[in-house]
């Protein structure tokens, strides 16, 4: 079947006087590609990053709100923990509003990441939260929920209007194409949780027919960041509980991710034993992993735990939460359910940091910190780790 498709890409290109190699730039990467440059990357490890003082992605990066200090003062953290990659989220609305400038700040981050040695995920769309973005001013946060101002991309108004993906293309063509040759880029995350129903208390304003409509919009997503022809990987990480190791069983987003995606990324927030399992899914696919969110302490899935499996078999591992700021990823899930306004909860949900640089955890912060020294696939004697087992052999002999 691939080679089938290979020469009618050929037949195609030579009918339009398109050199070859060009033709095959547009081709998902091979899994020896895929590998080949994984291995040229440090083990990718970090955070997903906002500013401790931004409630959303929107108030990151808008001009009035634009905080290059603080993201200087806390990258440089990442940096003391070694952290080398953040994944960091953008949003069609601010390209909508002024493209030239947030490109403009986009290559400041990505300045100030380098200055770090920190090479970010960029994320370019995302299914959760609210479905109703508005740029401007943002509202303070709900006090005790977690996550209270995260926003869609897009957002229903526009998810709903056919008319507008026009726009869409325009937007990841010119975002992915100003940096695709662009050495400081890790990778591109074309779509955080494309079947997310969306979560909190959003449901009423969530389409009807949003599956069908990411379903479709997904992997026109894949295309239109492919034709700029990027040096960097695209991906979009599967994270429902699915055996994801039985493509034919998987929904149509899933599948489109797991086939579309250069490089596999996936969520896991459960014990280690599940995302030990996960990755024994995922490893049929050939390809390499990095597990871009992970972390839910009271749930399970902890630094001391889990990020240490993840560097013994080489998946890269981002946890979700950072510095503790205006999110409010302290506060679990469940918050939406019964915000945490009397008194926090027992123990943080995600995060690492406090708002002053001092780890929520010395111990974690130490485990970071020997982990990221140590050569790939090598856990240090001082850094926890989830004992050896048969399982984790097997999936060791896979690799």
């Amino acid at each position: 079947m691939k080679n089938t498709r290979w020469a009618g890409c050929l037949a195609l290109a030579l009918l339009l006087g398109v050199s070859v190699a060009h033709a095959a730039d547009t081709e998902r990467w091979t899994a020896a590609q895929a590998n080949a440059w994984y291995a040229k990357q440090r083990w990718p490890v970090g955070s997903n990053y906002i500013p401790s003082n931004a409630i959303n992605e929107l108030e990151m990066w808008q001009t009035a709100t634009f905080d290059p200090a603080r993201i200087d003062q806390e990258l440089g953290w990442a940096q003391g923990l070694g952290m080398n990659t953040m994944r960091v989220f953008l949003h069609n609305l601010l390209w909508d509003q002024d493209r030239e400038g947030f490109k403009k700040r986009i290559d400041t981050f990505l300045t100030i990441a380098a200055k770090h040695h920190i090479k970010p995920v960029f994320v370019l769309f995302d299914s959760c939260w609210d479905p109703d973005p508005v740029l401007g001013p943002q509202h303070p946060p709900i006090p005790g929920v977690h996550n209270s101002g995260w926003m869609q991309a897009p957002g229903t108004k526009v998810l709903d209007d056919t008319s507008q993906y026009p726009q869409l293309e325009a937007y990841v063509k010119d975002v992915v194409g100003s940096f695709a040759k662009d050495d400081r880029v890790l990778a591109w995350d074309v779509w955080n949780e494309p079947d997310n129903d969306g979560g909190g208390n959003y449901a009423a304003e969530e389409p009807k027919d949003k599956f069908q409509r990411v379903a479709q919009l997904l992997p026109q997503v894949f295309a239109w960041a492919r034709s700029v022809h990027p040096v960097q990987p695209l991906t979009s990480g599967v994270w429902h509980d699915d055996d994801w190791s039985k493509l034919s069983e998987l929904n149509a987003i899933e599948k489109t991710q797991l086939t579309q995606s250069d490089v596999i990324t996936f969520h896991n927030y459960g014990f280690p034993e599940d995302f030990l399992r996960r990755v024994q899914q995922l490893r049929t696919y050939g390809r390499p992993m990095i597990c871009t969110e992970y972390m839910a302490r009271s749930a399970g899935s902890t630094v001391d735990s889990v990020l240490p499996v993840g560097k013994k078999l080489d998946v890269g591992m981002i946890n979700w939460g950072f510095v503790s700021g205006k999110t409010q990823t302290i506060f679990p899930w469940d918050s939406w359910q019964k915000p945490y306004t009397l008194q926090p909860p027992v123990i943080w949900f995600h995060d690492l940091l406090n708002p002053d640089g001092t780890p929520y955890r010395e111990r974690e912060a130490a485990i970071f910190r020997a982990l990221s020294a140590a050569p790939k696939g090598v856990v240090p004697a001082d850094a926890a780790m989830l004992p050896i087992t048969a399982d984790t052999r097997a999936v060791n002999a896979m690799h």
